[in-house]
This record gives C-alpha cells, sequence and structure tokens, in this order.
C-alpha cells in the first residue's frame, strides 16, 4: 500500500471507488478490500494525515466528516441493526490519511 492510499488513488481517480455520500469536502465509499461484508470509508478530500494533525482552522471540516459518517452510520444502522465507526492512529493506520470505517459484521478474513 502507499503511504496515503486516499490521495494517490481514490482522490485522483486512478482507483475507481462506489460512492456512498459525497459533499464538497468529504467523501464516502465502499472499501475497495472490504474487512466485513459492510463495510465504508469516509474521508476528508484534502489531506490530513491523521486525528491527531487536525488544526484549529479544521474544526469546520471535522464537523462535516462526523456528519457524513452520522448518516452513514445511521443509514448501515437501520439497514442491519449494528455498526461499528472505527479511525486509527499510529501503527494501526495503514494509510496516512485522515480516515473512518463504518462497518457492519464479522471480519470476512
Amino acid at each position: 500500500m502507499t503511504e496515503d492510499f486516499y490521495c494517490e488513488e481514490v482522490l485522483s481517480g486512478r482507483t475507481e471507488v462506489r460512492r456512498v455520500l459525497e459533499t464538497e469536502r468529504v467523501l464516502a465509499y465502499h472499501h475497495t478490500k472490504p474487512f466485513y461484508p459492510v463495510h465504508i470509508v469516509v474521508i476528508p478530500k484534502r489531506h490530513i494525515p491523521s486525528l491527531l494533525t487536525l488544526e484549529e482552522g479544521d474544526d469546520d471540516l471535522l464537523i462535516e466528516l462526523i456528519s457524513v459518517i452520522k448518516q452513514v452510520a445511521a443509514e448501515v444502522t437501520s439497514e442491519h441493526g449494528a455498526c461499528r465507526v472505527l479511525t486509527n492512529l499510529g501503527q494501526y493506520q495503514d494509510s496516512k490519511h485522515l480516515h473512518w470505517h463504518v462497518a457492519y459484521g464479522d471480519p470476512l478474513r
């Protein structure tokens, strides 16, 4: 995997994705290699390395991200009865671009 799959592949258009929800600054799409039966990724369209690198000026973007996560999570929960919302940091974060996973079901692998 590249250091920033989201900028280099998804946002550049090199890797096509199935969009779930999109705003001017946020994209939610089905994971390209899902770990769960339902696995949606939510990312800012601007490069931000992680949750820990958000700055004070990013407050509006963070609110927009949370709003999209909430909408996606509500849809998954409505359809399946539950979901997980997760973000990773440090060594757990494979791609160094802020992202959340909205997932449902038992791991596929």
